[in-house]
Formats: structure tokens, C-alpha cells, sequence
């Protein structure tokens, strides 16, 4: 066993470090459009650790985490909202401060989870992974006709964070002599939100409940015989993943600054599959690699659409770069299953690590 000197001098901790300090300064030297490509990437992580702790560290597959994410950014703005009329619709909104709202979307989002936990806890393979994609059709259907809620098709605004006096909108604020706008206030919400939520399913993963969920994965009947109350554990990690992806709707919605209800679809689900997959699964870092993959190649097709053989801008012809991200990465899909089952991260470890 290391010594705590140890782990304090080790080139891992250099590293850590080193990328802290590098995410901490990198807001300061790039544009808005790399700025918001970087948020949705870290909120993308967020509900990325989410799933794997439920689908790679439980072995529960689920095809309705996007119907979490729009349960936290819609509660966020129904919470945080000002009741009022926008675009032909009359919205109600309950006011309350920005922070304390983003706080009750995350435990709507658990609360959501909860009243599913049931079905969760004794379903597994494609019976749970079919129940989880009817609540997608729910949440869709619920998102376009409640729109004194959600604002119907054309969605709702949302209302920016304000957190300590600072409020996170394109007011700019001076801080050190050095202003900041709404993109670089968000980034370090995120990065702060990230590192928390890392670190908390870590824990999880490398203590008594994550040697009890891998059970649960391995061999549901033997870790029943070993005392692992299996239908228990399954319940409660769908409740976690629900809250962490509650609040990666959250966070994506104050990117945004407007919730629209097509983008919470199935497509959105398999993504969070996809990068599970691709970084790895069971593992913190696979999930937060695969979300940066996955989440920030259609950003990247995108902004050199022009130069890209192709690839061009939507309506010009030739292949969008939305489409073009998802047959790479549905590419990467296969050649992770067939070559690489552990993942990106296998690639960036050389030797074999415990699971996180």
C-alpha cells in the first residue's frame, strides 16, 4: 500500500495538477464558440458518469436517461421562471432563486427516478431497457402539449443562474481585472460541478457499493446468495443516475439559455450509450472521455465544415456534419466493441488499472 508521499509525488498527481490548472486557465484564451462546445462537453460528462454507473457498473441497460435530462432543465425553468406569456403561451413559473432551483430540478430529477426505481430494481436486460424507452415517448408527448409548463414546441427561455452576487448572463464581470462573460462564469459552475461529481462516483466505485454493483453486473444470482440485496442496489443506482442526469440537464439548458423539447429525444439516449461504450464502461475517466468524444466531434465537424472533405454546412448538400458525427462515432462504436472492449481509456493507460 502507498504511502500518503507517495500518491502526493506520484506522476499521477503531477498530472491532475497540471489539467487543472490547465482547465482553470483555458476559459481566458478561448472564443464563445469553443467556450460553449467545452460546457456542453463537461455537462455531457456529467450524465455520461451517470449511465455507467447504471449501465456500466450495474449492468442495467437504459434507453431513457435523455427523459432525466429534461426533467432537470424543465424544472430548472419552471422552478427559476417568472409566470408570463412568450410566444403565444402562458408559462407559469414559481420564481424562486436560480440557485436553490437548480438544486430542486436535480432532486425532481431523483424524485423522477424514484417512481421508477420500482420497475428498475426488478427488470434487467432489454425488458428494462424497453420500459426505459417508453418514457421517452411519455416525456415527449408530456413536453409538447404541457406547455403552460415547457413552452410547447418552440420551448421556454431559461432564466440565468445568479450564484454568490454574480449572476451568470452576458452581463460582464470584472474579476481581478479581468472581465468575464456569461460563457466563462458558466465554465467554472461546470468544471466545479464535474470534479464533485467525478469524484463522488469514484467513491462509490472503488468502496463497498461499487464492489457490490460490479456483483450485481457479473452475476445477479450469486450476489443475491452473498447478501447483496440486488433489487435494493438496483433501485437506488437508477435514483443516482437520474440526479446526475438531472443536473447534466440543467447545465445544458443554462448553455443553451432556451429548452426546446425535440432535443430530449431518443437520439439523445443512444448518444449517452454511445459514449459509454467508446470511453468505457464501469470507469469515471471512460465516461468523461467518451462524452468529450462524442459531444465535441459534431461541434468540430461543424466549425471546419468548410475545409472538410464531405462534409458542408446543412442544406448545401453533400453530407451535415451532425450526420457525419454520427457515423464516426457509430464507426468507433464498432471498433471499440470489436478491438478495444475496454475502451478509449485503454488506449491511455498502457498497463491494467483497477476499475474506478
Amino acid at each position: 500500500m502507498k504511502s500518503p508521499r507517495a500518491y502526493v509525488t506520484s506522476p499521477q498527481a503531477y498530472l491532475w495538477v497540471a489539467g487543472t490548472v490547465f482547465l482553470l486557465a483555458l476559459p481566458l484564451y478561448l472564443d464563445r464558440f469553443w467556450l460553449q462546445a467545452g460546457l456542453f462537453a463537461m455537462a455531457a460528462a456529467i450524465g455520461a458518469i451517470g449511465i455507467n454507473l447504471l449501465t456500466g457498473a450495474t449492468g442495467q441497460l437504459s434507453m431513457g436517461h435523455a427523459f432525466f435530462l429534461a426533467v432537470g432543465a424543465y424544472s430548472y425553468c419552471v422552478l427559476a421562471g417568472e409566470s408570463g406569456v412568450e410566444n403565444g403561451h402562458r408559462l407559469t413559473g414559481l420564481g424562486l432563486p436560480t440557485w436553490l432551483a437548480a438544486v430542486l430540478a436535480v432532486l425532481v430529477a431523483g424524485v423522477a427516478g424514484g417512481l421508477f426505481s420500482p420497475i428498475a430494481g426488478r427488470l434487467r436486460g432489454a425488458y428494462l431497457g424497453i420500459a426505459t424507452l417508453a418514457l421517452i415517448f411519455i416525456g415527449q408527448h408530456v413536453l409538447f402539449n404541457a406547455s403552460d409548463l415547457t413552452g410547447g414546441f418552440n420551448g421556454r427561455a431559461v432564466p440565468p443562474l445568479s450564484l454568490f452576487g454574480i449572476d451568470f448572463d452576458d452581463s460582464e464581470t470584472v474579476i481581478a481585472a479581468v472581465p468575464f462573460q456569461s460563457a466563462e462564469k458558466l465554465w467554472y459552475v461546470a468544471l466545479l460541478a464535474l470534479i464533485g461529481c467525478g469524484l463522488f462516483a469514484r467513491g462509490v466505485l472503488r468502496g463497498r457499493p461499487g464492489r457490490a454493483m460490479n456483483a450485481v453486473r457479473d452475476h445477479r444470482i450469486a450476489a443475491g446468495v452473498m447478501g447483496v440485496p440486488v433489487a435494493r442496489y438496483r433501485a437506488a443506482v437508477f435514483v443516482l443516475s437520474s440526479m446526475y442526469a438531472g443536473l447534466a440537464g440543467v447545465l445544458i439548458a443554462l448553455v443553451f439559455q432556451r429548452t426546446v423539447p425535440e432535443y430530449f429525444g431518443v437520439i439523445l439516449s443512444l448518444e449517452f450509450l454511445a459514449m459509454i461504450v467508446i470511453g468505457g464502461l464501469g470507469t469515471v475517466a471512460g465516461a468523461v472521455v467518451g462524452a468529450v468524444f462524442v459531444s465535441l466531434l459534431p461541434q468540430i465537424l461543424t466549425h471546419y465544415s468548410d475545409t472538410l472533405p464531405l462534409v458542408s454546412a446543412p442544406g448545401t448538400g453533400g453530407v451535415a456534419p451532425g450526420e457525419a458525427s454520427r457515423y464516426l462515432y457509430g464507426a468507433a462504436v464498432v471498433a471499440v466493441v470489436l478491438f478495444l472492449p475496454g475502451g478509449l481509456t485503454r488506449l491511455i493507460t498502457s498497463r491494467k488499472t483497477p476499475r474506478e
